[in-house]
């Protein structure tokens, strides 16, 4: 048995989705079950391995869409300027060079070569832009070997996109894409292909699946039907990673389900299992299905995280040191945080936040603790290894307003923190046990920000005001219990049995 995990993109920056999708990696790793990560986007900005490298998996355990066809494994990035310089049937004439490229002049051709270092290997070229006359005409890609080529010709004073060959190892052509602006074609030495949806139907054909194999299903859009369609014998499982549905629009006839699981409820009876992250939500989905659509399909509790162990502090925990780790993105209102952290540090001066975490709101963040002179007590300290580091904190909080686990939350019970963030389903309800471990904030959509931080603030300093925070640290702990590998891999175990017995 093979388990196949579908996704679409992957980048530096990622969401809970690819986490998850690593997590389950490492607990199948200890299970020894076999398991393949399936990347179905088109990716030239880096190489795929250093972006699933640099998240955790195992190149062997990774299959791009784009690369599956030819016979280049998913490999680090290794050709040099002396590859790419060997390609040439021509003498250059100068060389320029510069921390991000090096360019190759051809002076009587009136052509220019520019090799492109790796984003974080400068010693590698990762792509190669050939220009004739001054046009841009052709683009390698590189990874061991050439693994594809783009090929370009002047339209409307700007290059035009028209073919992709990718090749195999002896540099032989696997397939070819042919481009028409919104309209591709691939062509193989046995077959055309008219879309995109076809090459990814051609792609779950060739897996050879089975009736013992699993497929689950990460993220669908744009291919949700071609995966149903195409995945043979194969058993199918659909991961619920974000609240299922809209409560404003849904009512006692009438459900609006989340547009990115619409398709996947929809075909209900076509899923062998949907997975939830939490109980709460699984009770709720159960009741849905039943109500809405009159099924009753196989839904499991599966937690989209684990915890290798529970981390104790080897030395006392920083005393009323708070933190928080995300994507610094809207949903998660970390300038939220920020605001009511100025609050709280009005009563308790020796407060300190610390922010973890990239994203588009940075700025923002950085304006409000300007704006505060809050400088020395709340800090960004950017995307890092967090696993040794909650520990060395007094609580974590959050102010995000929809998580459905919430993988920073179950970190934090894991280093024993009591937590700190808003009454929502399904991740706070799931980590946080009112006056026991935490505290959960009121939260209500016509409040004004204001309102939001002054509940933040006021829970946080009832928490700091604590004499002693053992015993909320102690229940995390034994909250944190159920999410060692462990119990995860016992679960994960029952469920696959389950659905591929015969």
């Amino acid at each position: 048995m093979t388990v196949y995990n579908i996704n679409l993109g992957i980048g530096w920056a990622n969401s809970g989705v690819e986490y998850a999708q690593l997590y389950r990696s490492k607990i199948f790793q200890q299970m020894q079950q076999p398991a393949k990560f399936i990347f179905l986007d088109f990716i030239s900005s880096d190489n795929i391995e250093h972006l699933t490298h640099n998240l955790g998996f195992r190149d062997e355990d990774v299959i791009w869409l784009y690369q599956y066809f030819t016979d280049i494994k998913i490999a680090p990035t290794t050709y040099r300027t002396d590859d790419l310089e060997q390609t040439f049937a021509h003498d250059f004439d100068r060389v320029e060079r510069t921390d991000n490229f090096i360019r190759y002049y051809f002076d009587a051709a009136e052509e220019m070569v520019t090799g492109y270092f790796g984003t974080k290997n400068k010693a590698v070229i990762e792509r190669a832009e050939f220009v004739s006359k001054g046009k841009l005409i052709r683009k390698d890609f590189f990874t061991t070997t050439r693994l594809f080529s783009e090929y370009y010709a002047p339209r409307d004073d700007r290059a035009y996109l028209y073919e992709r060959h990718y090749f195999n190892n002896d540099g032989s052509v696997a397939y070819e894409e042919l481009i028409d602006g919104d309209q591709v074609m691939y062509r193989f030495k046995d077959r055309i292909l008219y879309h995109h949806t076809e090459l990814v139907a051609y792609l779950l054909q060739s897996l050879g699946l089975t009736s013992q194999d699993v497929i689950i299903l990460d993220r669908e859009t744009g291919v949700g039907s071609t995966v149903f369609k195409n995945k043979g014998q194969a058993k199918l499982g659909v991961v619920v990673h974000a609240e299922h549905f809209s409560e404003n629009y849904t009512n006692q006839h009438h459900i609006l389900w989340n547009n990115f699981y619409e398709y996947q409820f929809t075909q209900a009876s076509h899923v062998d299992f949907f997975i939830t992250a939490t109980a709460a939500q699984k009770k709720v989905l159960d009741r849905h299905f039943k109500k809405y659509l009159g099924q009753k399909p196989k839904v499991v509790e599966i937690p989209v995280g684990n915890l290798a162990a529970l981390r104790q502090p080897e030395k006392p925990r920083r005393h009323h040191s708070l933190l928080t780790a995300s994507r610094l993105a809207p949903e998660k209102h970390v300038d939220w945080l920020a605001k009511a952290v100025v609050k709280v540090q009005q009563v308790i001066p020796d407060v300190t936040f610390d922010i973890y975490g990239n994203g588009a709101e940075g700025d923002k963040i950085r304006q409000v603790i300007s704006d505060n002179h809050a400088e020395a007590y709340i800090q960004l300290k950017g995307h890092a290894d967090m696993t040794a580091i909650y520990e060395n904190y007094a609580a974590y909080i959050s102010a995000s307003t929809s998580e459905g686990f919430g993988l920073t939350l179950m970190e934090a019970v894991g280093s024993g923190l009591p937590i700190i963030g808003f009454d929502v389903p399904y991740g706070n309800q799931n980590f946080i046990l009112p006056d026991k471990n935490g505290y959960l904030v009121a939260y209500n959509e016509a409040q004004a920000i204001e309102d939001y931080t002054d509940g933040l603030a006021q829970a946080i300093i009832k928490l700091l005001e604590q004499p002693d925070l053992t015993a909320f640290s102690q229940a995390s702990y034994q909250l944190a219990e159920k999410y060692l590998n462990s119990a995860v891999q016992a679960t994960w175990r029952k469920a696959l049995a389950e659905v591929t017995h015969d």
